[in-house]
């Protein structure tokens, strides 16, 4: 018998701001010096107006137990065409590091992105020094291929990346047939605007 999913994924929502920015502001320790996450109310306004784009989406991971967020992943860079291809961000709040959820997330997401959005790849650019980022894309199915010197603007400086991806397993350019293992709270946004 299949564990129960300990989490879900949903979009973000303007509702969401003070539970994010709070947990945020707490797990600055944390994400320092990969990303720089909204941690006030501005901030996340502008978190918002970008993952509401067409070529941005932002997700909340939530547990189930208590529908709390536990952690972030945005999808980045959306290229359409015979490209279907786009690039990951994500985090994680201090207080649920190391239990297993942003693993969790980031295989729904995957599922989502892959059989409802319909892309073919998807990419995480790793500063090589933050190994657990590289053991977590590891486990959820993506495979490095290769190093990128000087390739994102983080923290005041240039810094250099390993490129991870994981590629659906699928001929064609448009999402299968099956439907992502994607659960979403009664009450929020749903997730099916992309079909």
């Amino acid at each position: 018998m299949k564990d129960k999913p300990r989490v879900s994924i949903r979009r973000v929502l303007r509702d969401d701001e003070q539970e994010f920015v709070h947990l945020m502001r707490g797990s600055m320790a944390l994400h320092e010096p990969w990303i720089t996450p909204p941690t006030n109310p501005v901030l996340f306004k502008y978190y918002l107006q970008r993952v509401n784009r067409e070529d941005h989406a932002g997700f909340v991971i939530t547990r189930v137990e208590d529908n709390r967020i536990v952690g972030v992943i945005n999808i980045n860079n959306i290229v359409r065409g015979s490209f279907q291809s786009a690039s990951l961000g994500y985090y994680v709040g201090a207080e649920f590091q190391g239990e297993g959820y942003m693993q969790e997330g980031l295989q729904q997401l995957v599922a989502y992105a892959f059989n409802t959005m319909g892309l073919h790849r998807l990419e995480a650019n790793i500063q090589p020094e933050n190994t657990r980022s590289a053991n977590l894309v590891a486990r959820c199915g993506f495979v490095k291929e290769g190093y990128s010197e000087a390739f994102l603007f983080i923290n005041g400086a240039w810094r250099d990346h390993e490129r991870w991806c994981c590629i659906a397993q699928r001929p064609g350019l448009r999402a299968t047939a099956q439907h992502s293992t994607v659960m979403v709270p009664a009450g929020s946004q749903s997730l099916e605007k992309d079909t």
